[in-house]
């Protein structure tokens, strides 16, 4: 998305805000009731607070913010945990029950216990298995991945998720990825572009990497049509015009400089909600 008429501080404090301070929920508390795969309880409890949780309501198609349906688990008036504060789920995997239902190449195999496998008492939270629906079409596994379990070996557990935020603990975090850069200003000095011939002109557009400049039916030299956002590297433009230059006091071809009020934010979340919903 695009922040423009604000400055950099404005810049730098919407993304601190959306990586630390935009609750969701993440698995708090696991309590393991039989362990016998290879991971010790600590290392696969660990591995669950990293497991992203997606609150989504029956009727919606996306990832909502989960701050209005719960409380904060320490302002909460219950004893212990309540429905108001808290996700259950459970999962029991036995290597044994499960593997004669496996053909006969997989049975060969140790079974993955993943995501899936969570069983939520609330029909509104569930892991993110994937990012996208063509992630999941492209995945070799059923979800993200907890543990691999062999013959004899199962696991057994209930965990608990709570809202908090990234400030807390990194578990919290509703993005992978939140930056931003300055926005380019592309500007084309006709008169000057106007004493190149065609074969110059051509080599001009051509000199950029990120291909911002085209020419049109005209012959003349325009900006592409997405230039803003795949300006990132204009250093080779800024040599090939010194060397076209009959004096080098000249104006430039082309300048491309940074705008200071205007961002291009790149945010890709975790899947525990839609991109849209962590800047609302």
């Amino acid at each position: 998305f695009i922040l423009s008429d604000t400055d950099t501080s404005m810049a730098n404090t919407l993304r601190r805000i959306m990586i630390a301070e935009v609750p969701t929920l993440a698995i708090d508390l696991v309590e393991f009731h039989e362990n016998t795969t290879v991971l010790n309880d600590e290392y696969i409890a660990h591995r669950l607070g990293l497991v992203p949780i997606r609150y989504q309501p029956p009727e919606s198609v996306r990832g909502l913010d989960c701050h209005g349906a719960f409380l904060p688990h320490r302002e909460c008036v219950c004893y212990e945990r309540c429905p108001r504060c808290s996700v259950e789920f459970e999962l029991d995997v036995d290597f044994d029950t499960v593997n004669p239902t496996r053909s006969e190449e997989e049975a060969m195999a140790p079974l993955t216990v993943t995501s899936q496998d969570l069983v939520s008492n609330n029909e509104s939270v569930m892991p993110a298995h994937f990012l996208s629906d063509d992630e999941a079409e492209d995945a070799q596994d059923r979800g993200i991945a907890i543990v691999k379990i062999g013959p004899g070996q199962r696991l057994k557990f209930k965990a608990i998720a709570r809202m908090g935020i990234s400030k807390e603990h990194a578990k919290w975090c509703p993005v992978a990825v939140a930056t931003y850069r300055f926005s380019p200003v592309i500007t084309i000095n006709e008169d000057q572009v106007a004493t190149l011939s065609l074969d110059e002109k051509e080599e001009l557009v051509n000199a950029c990497p990120d291909r911002i400049l085209e020419l049109n039916e005209e012959g003349n030299i325009v900006a592409a049509e997405d230039a803003e956002h795949m300006a990132t590297f204009t250093e080779d433009l800024y040599y090939a015009q010194q060397a076209m230059k009959k004096r080098p006091e000249d104006e430039d071809f082309v300048s491309v400089v940074q705008s200071k009020d205007r961002f291009l934010f790149s945010v890709e979340g975790t899947g525990a909600m839609d991109a849209e919903n962590k800047n609302r």
